[in-house]
């Protein structure tokens, strides 16, 4: 498995998203409020019982890895759609939460504010 398996963040979009304040060289007009995108995974047995395995030995998990990168990618996506219909194209202020959901899985969470930026003059 190559790098690019593992790894997340955004794609091309019209809605940029940062985990900053602010956008350099950039102004707020209008802020829209809060926005998320929140997927749930369950676990897939034979990666619970690699998991276990490995952690006898030490290392990577890397299928719970994967699967991690996924569901935060798709978290990621649902915020994006999300600021998309609330009419913005930025999103402030990015964070992940992660908890685990009724023992039976993992909840990812995509937050963070939803506004509407242009350039400085």
């Amino acid at each position: 498995m190559g790098i690019e398996e593992y790894g997340g963040g955004q794609t091309q979009s019209d809605v940029l998203v940062v985990t900053t304040n602010d956008v350099p060289g950039f102004k707020v007009d209008r802020v829209i409020g809060e926005v998320f995108g929140l997927t749930v995974r369950s676990r897939h047995i034979g990666s619970q019982i690699g998991a276990g395995l490995k952690s006898l030995v030490g290392g990577e998990l890397k299928g719970l890895t994967k699967t991690l990168v996924e569901t935060r990618n798709q978290a990621m996506e649902r915020l994006i759609e999300q600021a998309r219909a609330r009419g913005a194209n930025a999103v402030l202020m990015f964070r992940f939460d992660v908890t685990e959901a009724a023992d039976v899985g993992t909840e990812v969470c995509a937050y963070g504010t939803a506004v509407v930026i242009s350039p400085r003059p």
